[in-house]
């Protein structure tokens, strides 16, 4: 869905064998690199040769070459990172797919540059030689995000990478703080002119000029050794006799130079490539194809008919009329922008022929339009249909041939060219109207969407032809995904039912954003089933037609569905493949498979890994405007802290994310803030005010919970049987085993000892297959003395074959292909217990879990000073380190054990590859190995793998 790389920008330009060899400023160029200085600033007017001392200097260059020709359609910062990244490939810098597919996928929201630019500086690191950027015209882009990433990139980037950039004008860089610092080469008009002996040496030896000392010494003077002036003048002086007079009578500024003289040096040329100039310059890159396509309009001109566009081209290469090849082949080629700016003016002045008879400029780019779209280079032909203000045929080539150019990284100029119509040229295509509507939702631009939707539907057709149906289900669709934000099920359901029903069955990029929508209102209702049947669904037409981000969100709802279903591990899994399509750095729409991937490193006492995970959740929520995501990320990290013990700086997060989801009317997060809230308050002692918030909010749980620390048992244990009735008909399994949790805990407290080790046996079982170990020490002393006393009847029953756990199908499909992969090879499970057959995790799969679960609460008691818990029969390590591993040391190790390189671990854990050697070393020494293979030996013969 993104727009191809154009190779023939990142050509570099073939030194000119007959060009003037320019040693010292060649020599000026070598000086920056023996000084190893980041850049190299080459700021000049056009036409004083900027790009040919480039090709000069790199040909005789030691070191690899990446070179950017830029344009005016790089100035979003996407396009142009993402043809950095593909000039960067080319001397060998290793950079990802991901990062690519980020730059080329559409996103609602601004690009993190920052983030991307680090990982771009990342790949450029590991690479072991030394070489040069080029990025040419840098002039045209004029854009102030791409300086700053630009800047952050060349304050950063590491020794072995050179920057050279060419431009009109001076960069809107800290150039005085480069200067200071010995890290700027420049060179500059006066440093570019020719001198004397390289203007006449240009005119004998490039222009084939015989002048005089005294002629050439005066054309010199009045161009003032100005390289463009120069060269048009040598072209103009091969039609005149008389070279003195003709020198003589011209002179002034540039522009008035520049102008004189491409009207003399065209009238030099026949009048076939007279015409053939003028009539070419609309275009940015020729071809002979499309230069004979443009030229033979209608045929109408049989001298122009007849003329082959590739032959002309090397014509005009070999007699030196400022045409650039760009690639080796020399297939395709463009004029140098200065000469073609100045035809082009010619040709808005005199009509498209300069021998009588004007063709109308508009049919030009009609023409170019036409052949770019047979090509399938549907972007260049949107933008000459600009040109040709044909709005039809632009109207027409924004839709993509089923994939709309906003879909193909053209976000940019479609939005800029919407913004600009006339209302009337809008209300007479309403399908504009609902581009527009797509176009602002996808850079998040929300205010005025609605307004163009409603101007859409009034000027709609009556007519039920289908493409009014496929505008109408555009719209609803578009509506649906606006309510998402909002967690509006009823509307996001009803406009995501009417958008289905009237699309076309050949609008799949809608269509299947649309299916992720209704997914997600089904995912809203408790509809797990269904949801996660339309997220698969969608998951399947996303990767066929390589829609990104709607991959991305209907695979992380599948994951948030195995989540609720208590499958820890398959939804992690999915959390990380969410990870992988976002890439490096993460698009924001990651923080929530981050924030999955914290509630479930904390479910498994990982504390430090959630933590991150959380943090990380909430700098990407950050990116995001009017959606509740960064409040969601401020609960979970206020009840890691009150998990640490830390409740007054808990109840101080928690007050703010109230006040701040109240001030935005993030009514739907206002539940789960109370919920975190009782339980702080509760910590604190506040039962009264606990009760009164359970209460206001009818959160029957956090009620339930109250009334234990109350002492009231007898009606608690009536919420929560009565709770655990309404969740096994919903079959909602991760509130069922919350509600069980609680409900042993109450049964116990109430004396019925034989019901709560009946309902602790069940949630065991339960909880084994995901992993669950944070649900139970959160419970404290209680809940320890009911496993304690599950773990001593398990060690007195005589297991003859495994227990039939009474489960959903899901679950027990997802435990039994864990544990076959257990059986084939090693898995990252974390937390488990020692095991010294992998069989006997299919015999004694409860004896495991509850041995890990209670050495869990012995390590929190160790923690917070309670004495430690021995339970017999357990499998104890055989020897013990003198010095613990701490859990991050651990979690390291467990990485070393996957096969993992220190450079994934590093980006695993989001911490430096000096931090995880710095590990690694820590844990040698307390393994006393000193390879890897020995450490994760060692760790295995003490039970801690």
């Amino acid at each position: 869905m993104s727009t191809p790389i154009l190779s023939t920008k990142l050509y570099i330009p073939s030194a000119r064998s007959r060009a003037v060899l320019r040693l010292r400023l060649i020599e000026r160029l070598n000086e920056g690199l023996r000084l190893q200085r980041k850049l190299t600033m080459i700021s000049a007017s056009a036409g004083c040769g900027k790009t040919t001392l480039l090709s000069q200097w790199i040909k005789d260059s030691p070191l690899p070459v990446a070179w950017l020709s830029l344009e005016e359609g790089d100035r979003e910062p996407a396009r142009f990172l993402a043809y950095l990244v593909a000039a960067l490939q080319t001397v060998g810098v290793e950079i990802g797919e991901g990062i690519m597919s980020k730059l080329q996928a559409p996103s609602p929201l601004p690009l993190p540059l920052e983030g991307i630019v680090t990982a771009i500086l990342n790949h450029i690191a590991a690479l072991p030689n030394r070489f040069i950027l080029v990025l040419d015209d840098y002039h045209v882009l004029d854009s102030k995000a791409i300086d700053s990433a630009l800047d952050f990139l060349i304050e950063h980037m590491p020794p072995q990478m050179h920057v050279v950039i060419a431009s009109r004008q001076d960069l809107a860089l800290p150039l005085a703080r480069l200067r200071v610092r010995d890290q700027l080469t420049e060179v500059r008009t006066s440093d570019l002119r020719f001198t004397s002996d390289e203007a006449s040496e240009f005119l004998r030896r490039s222009m084939g000029l015989d002048l005089s000392a005294e002629d050439a010494l005066l054309l010199e003077s009045r161009t003032e050794g100005w390289i463009a002036g120069l060269q048009l003048a040598a072209l103009s002086l091969q039609g005149h006799h008389d070279a003195a007079t003709f020198i003589r009578s011209f002179g002034g500024k540039h522009r008035d130079v520049l102008d004189y003289l491409v009207e003399e040096a065209l009238q030099q040329q026949p009048e076939d490539i007279q015409d053939f100039l003028l009539n070419t310059s609309i275009l940015e890159r020729l071809c002979g194809p499309l230069c004979e396509y443009v030229l033979r309009s209608e045929a109408r001109d049989s001298r122009l008919s007849a003329i082959s566009g590739q032959e002309t081209l090397e014509y005009l290469e070999r007699v030196n009329l400022f045409i650039i090849p760009l690639d080796k082949e020399r297939r395709w080629y463009r004029y140098h922008h200065l000469f073609s700016d100045a035809l082009r003016q010619r040709l808005t002045r005199t009509g498209a022929s300069a021998v009588g008879g004007e063709r109308d400029v508009s049919e030009l780019h009609r023409r170019a339009s036409e052949w770019h779209e047979r090509q399938d280079l549907l972007l260049e032909a949107f933008q000459h249909a600009i040109a040709a203000s044909d709005v039809d045929r632009a109207a027409r080539l924004i839709e993509g041939k089923g994939t709309p150019l906003i879909f193909r990284g053209a976000i940019g100029p479609v939005l800029h060219w919407l913004d600009s119509l006339p209302k009337e040229e809008m209300d007479a295509r309403p399908a504009l109207h609902v581009m527009h509507a797509s176009a602002m939702l996808m850079v998040g631009q929300m205010t005025g969407i609605e307004a163009k939707l409603q101007a859409a539907e009034t000027y709609l057709q009556a007519a039920e032809d289908d493409y009014t149906r496929d505008l109408i289900g555009h719209i609803a669709s578009i509506r649906a995904t606006l309510a998402v934000s909002k967690h509006q099920t009823e509307t996001i359901m009803a406009e995501s039912r009417r958008a289905l029903e009237f699309l076309s069955p050949h609008n799949l990029p809608v269509r299947t954003a649309t299916i992720w929508t209704l997914g997600y209102a089904y995912q809203l209702q408790g509809e797990r089933a269904a949801a996660g049947k339309a997220y698969r669904e969608a998951v399947i037409i996303s990767q066929k037609i390589g829609h990104i981000m709607i991959n991305m969100m209907a695979t992380l709802g599948l994951g948030m569905i195995q989540e609720a279903e208590n499958q820890l591990y398959v939804a992690a899994e999915k959390y990380r493949c969410v990870l992988d399509l976002a890439g490096d750095p993460p698009l924001p729409a990651a923080c929530e498979a981050h924030l999955g991937l914290a509630r479930i490193c904390s479910e498994w006492n990982d504390l430090d890994a959630a933590e991150q995970h959380g943090q990380q959740a909430h700098r990407l929520a950050g990116q995001f405007e009017h959606i509740d995501r960064g409040v969601a990320c401020e609960v979970f990290l206020a009840r890691l802290k009150l998990t640490r013990g830390a409740v007054s700086e808990a109840a101080a997060m928690l007050a703010k994310a109230d006040h701040f989801a109240r001030q935005h009317h993030f009514t739907h997060q206002l539940p789960h803030i109370a919920e975190a809230q009782v339980l702080a308050l509760l910590q604190q002692g506040d039962v009264s005010s606990a009760l009164q918030l359970a209460q206001r909010f009818e959160l029957k749980l956090s009620l339930a919970r109250v009334l234990l620390a109350q002492g009231d048992t007898a009606t608690a244990l009536v919420i929560l049987e009565q709770l655990r009735t309404d969740m096994e008909v919903k079959e909602w399994v991760n509130e069922q085993l919350k509600v069980m949790v609680l409900q042993a805990l109450a049964l116990h407290a109430h004396g019925e000892k034989r019901r709560a080790a009946q309902v602790i046996a069940d949630v065991l079982e339960m909880g084994e297959p995901g992993g669950f170990i944070r649900m139970f020490i959160d419970e404290g002393e209680p809940m320890r003395e009911l496993i304690n006393a599950a773990a001593l009847s398990k060690t007195r029953q005589k297991i003859d074959k495994p227990k039939q756990w009474p489960l959903s199908e899901a679950v027990n499909k997802s435990k039994q292909k864990l544990l076959s992969e257990a059986v084939d090879k090693p898995k990252q499970l974390p937390l488990r217990g020692v095991v010294d057959k992998p069989e006997q995790k299919l015999l004694w799969p409860i004896h495991d879990y509850l041995e890990r679960l209670l050495h869990a609460f012995e390590a929190e008691g160790l923690e917070r000073g309670v004495t430690s818990v021995f339970v017999p029969g357990f499998v104890q390590p055989a020897d013990s380190l003198i010095e613990p591993l701490s859990r991050r040391e651990m979690e390291v190790l467990r990485l070393i054990a996957e096969g993992l390189s220190n450079r994934q671990i590093s980006e695993r854990l989001f911490v430096t590859l000096s931090t995880v050697k710095g590990h690694n070393r820590m844990i040698f020494d307390k393994l006393q190995a000193t390879r890897r293979t020995e450490a994760v030996a060692r760790a295995r013969e003490l039970g801690l793998l």
